[in-house]
């Protein structure tokens, strides 16, 4: 699928309407008798969504940037809190440690801003190259493979003309299922939804229950079906919508959701095979250096 993206990266700094620079917050310098002060530097990062995705009342609402500061120590613990890191809401306070403007929170944020959010962060934390393990799917052999950040690109959602999508002009879109004729009108996931979809996931997983990857995806996107939106229709057609039309509404999703493509070429150092790859963002996206 062309995606009609140019290599702008997710390290693009974006100017304010009126041409100011990028704030500088000074540290916590309370203390008057500490003998010095700096600044933490902040930068614009590029939202996918362009800020056209949120309700009026949101914060981002037509604003196609968000001002984040660079990570600190403080964000550092975070990230090695055990007890955050078991509760599965490290990375979620690390974002909204950085965001400037205390107004937003972060679980409001689409799940593509807050994927370059965290890009951003990371680069400006520890620079843009990323060394990881990577086992290559021709022969099977793990290695170390270094990709580099910068080369991220942006993807504002906008590529969908081969299929029959509408958008709805409130951050909904509609499409129709190619088998059963059927009109769903679905969401675009934030930070609540996704909480909500990997902790149904890891419940099923502790539960040794059987995986509802698929029908948990379909509930956190449906808002209505043929403009009902009563939990016991939209529940029905989870359970019974035939695979070929449930392929259609996760690939329409896809289609339509701003996000930064962290895809890159991979070739393997042991067999020569060459693939385009997602980039692994695995744990040492943030301790690069472990």
């Amino acid at each position: 699928m062309s995606r009609n993206r140019g290599r702008t990266g997710p390290m693009e700094r974006k100017k304010p309407e009126n041409t100011t620079p990028p704030a500088q917050h000074l540290a916590n310098n309370a203390e008057k008798d500490i003998p010095f002060s700096f600044v933490i530097p902040t930068e614009f990062v590029e939202l996918p969504s362009g800020g056209k995705l949120y309700p009026k009342e949101h914060p981002l609402h037509g604003v196609d940037s968000i001002e984040v500061k660079q990570m600190t120590a403080k964000e550092e613990d975070i990230l090695t809190s055990r007890t955050l890191l078991k509760k599965g809401i490290a990375l979620e306070r690390v974002i909204q440690n950085v965001i400037i403007d205390k107004r937003i929170n972060s679980s409001s944020l689409l799940v593509g801003d807050r994927n370059a959010i965290i890009v951003s962060v990371r680069v400006s934390g520890y620079g843009n190259e990323y060394t990881t393990t990577v086992t290559c799917p021709e022969c099977s052999e793990s290695q170390d493979y270094t990709f580099d950040l910068n080369e991220a690109d942006i993807y504002h959602g906008d590529d969908h003309r081969d299929l029959d999508i509408v958008s709805n002009d409130d951050g909904t879109f509609t499409t129709k299922l190619p088998q059963t004729g059927i009109d769903v009108c679905f969401k675009l996931m934030n930070g609540y939804d996704e909480k909500i979809l990997s902790d149904g996931i890891e419940n099923d997983r502790k539960r040794k229950a059987s995986d509802k990857i698929v029908t948990r995806q379909l509930k956190a996107m449906i808002v209505s079906v043929n403009e009902d939106s009563s939990a016991k229709v939209i529940n029905y057609l989870i359970e019974n919508i035939p695979s070929k039309d449930s392929r259609h509404l996760r690939t329409a999703y896809q289609a339509v959701t701003p996000n930064i493509d962290l895809s890159q070429h991979f070739e393997c150092a042991e067999c020569d095979y060459a693939q385009t790859m997602e980039v692994p963002l695995s744990a040492e996206f943030f301790w690069p250096d472990r």
